[in-house]
């Protein structure tokens, strides 16, 4: 059976494909395990460099050709690796015999004990994985993101002079700006992603338990600690964990998921206020010719991208917060828990990606209903109790608050004219007064 959008058990490879379909290049099957001839083969090209006395006759000129092997890779090669593991039980071992006849396709026979030299499978892992998600985020995911934060910043000037009536414990509070509390969501969300940039994408490297033994007794004289420091940092781009057990301890992985996490949370925080507000009808939504609301009321646009975001950034937090608690924890110096559970890495990517388009449409369908707006704060005059209040205290007007609160706490109704008519009973000067007037729900915003 060849997989579809409908026979596909997971919605991330059936009906949500064409929106994480680049995903596949980082975290498929496929992907691992080119990244895994990748490592490989940059590993050998490290030893020729060293070099090793048994491959300082290797002739440089021919690491193009090694290189154009994970360069080049295809589906075929990756079928070819499988029909192989299926032999010898091993995906890495796989690997390394697969390049072996890549080897002797070359004339290159007399090298080719040196692939995996001193290697345990969890050194072309615990790099290759770090490696694909290192990318994955700067190919992928950073972009993906960077849509729907421009767009976030687009709407903070936008609306950057809309006054709102804002809500605290869901009641009406001192009135705000729109543009200013999208503003808060980009800056919570720069935060983060300036959080994630620091965080290392760490890679393990030193043999069966982390300790170089089988490289030590084979080269006593080679500084094998530095030759992996210099391997991982310079030719792949990551960050050598030492010392470690057979497997990365994965705890800036940890912290990778977890921030990935935060700024999923808040998009939840993002998509409900957003929700909210088109449920408050301060927001219309744009209508697509022949799209349907609701199968039984014929009037209804549902904010459907806001739910389908919400809900696919809860999955993949759900995966994030699983990874993040449990890759740090391997028995003693290694267990196989880790390993079945990385596969499942580029799940709450998909899932996360997938939230980000989706919080992206539903920003572009909106459509600012000014008219409400004006209409909650010019029915909401009490809340500018506060600024009157905090005016009197400045001139040492006698129990100030207690005053506002005689007023505001009654049935009665709370508009401009008994505002004004309030400020006219007070003991103050005109210029006082005049000054009183002058705050409007619409214009006590703030900075």
């Amino acid at each position: 059976m060849n997989l579809s959008q409908l026979n596909a058990i997971s919605p991330i490879d059936g009906r949500y494909r064409g929106k994480v379909s680049d995903l596949s290049n980082y975290f498929s099957e496929e992907a691992l395990i080119k990244y895994r001839v990748l490592i490989e083969i940059e590993y050998f090209i490290s030893l020729c460099e060293l070099p090793l006395p048994q491959l300082e006759k290797f002739d440089s000129s021919l690491f193009s050709q090694l290189r154009g092997i994970y360069q080049s890779f295809s589906a075929n090669d990756a079928q070819k690796i499988k029909d192989i593991e299926k032999v010898t039980n091993h995906d890495v071992k796989a690997v390394e015999y697969f390049i072996k006849e890549k080897f002797d396709a070359l004339g290159l026979q007399e090298f080719k004990e040196f692939i995996h030299f001193g290697l345990t499978s969890q050194d072309i892992n615990n790099t290759a994985i770090p490696l694909s998600i290192k990318d994955a985020l700067s190919d992928v995911y950073f972009p993906e993101l960077t849509k729907t934060l421009d767009k976030l910043k687009e709407l903070v000037i936008e609306w950057k002079d809309v006054s709102m009536l804002a809500r605290t414990h869901g009641q009406p509070a001192s009135p705000t700006r729109l543009g200013k509390e999208i503003y808060v969501f980009v800056v919570r969300i720069e935060e983060q992603i300036q959080f994630l940039k620091e965080i290392p994408n760490a890679a393990k490297f030193g043999g069966a338990t982390g300790n170089f033994n089988a490289h030590k007794v084979a080269y006593p004289s080679v500084d094998w600690k530095s030759f992996g420091s210099k391997f991982v940092n310079d030719s792949l781009g990551l960050y050598h964990s030492f010392p470690t057990t057979q497997i990365e301890h994965y705890d800036h992985m940890a912290a990778l998921f977890d921030g990935l996490k935060r700024i999923n949370t808040i998009f939840i925080d993002l998509n409900r206020d957003i929700w909210t507000y088109v449920a408050m009808d301060y927001f219309k939504q744009k209508i697509k010719k022949g799209e349907v609301g609701s199968s039984a009321m014929p009037h209804k646009v549902n904010p459907i991208d806001f739910e389908n975001s919400e809900g696919n950034m809860g999955i993949a937090n759900a995966i994030f917060e699983h990874l993040s608690a449990k890759l740090p924890i391997s028995r003693m110096q290694r267990d196989l828990t880790d390993s079945t559970v990385l596969r499942n890495v580029g799940v709450p990517f998909g899932h996360t990606i997938i939230g980000f388009t989706s919080t992206l449409k539903g920003l572009n369908k909106l459509l600012l209903n000014s008219d409400k707006f004006e209409q909650d704060l010019e029915n909401n005059w009490a809340v500018v109790a506060e600024a009157i209040q905090t005016i009197l205290r400045r001139e040492a007007y006698p129990n100030p608050y207690e005053a506002l609160k005689g007023l505001t706490r009654t049935n009665d109704v709370i508009n401009q004219q008994s505002i004004a008519a309030f400020i006219d009973s007070l003991e103050v000067s005109d210029i006082i007064k005049n000054e009183l007037k002058e705050i409007s729900p619409s214009n006590y915003t703030g900075i």
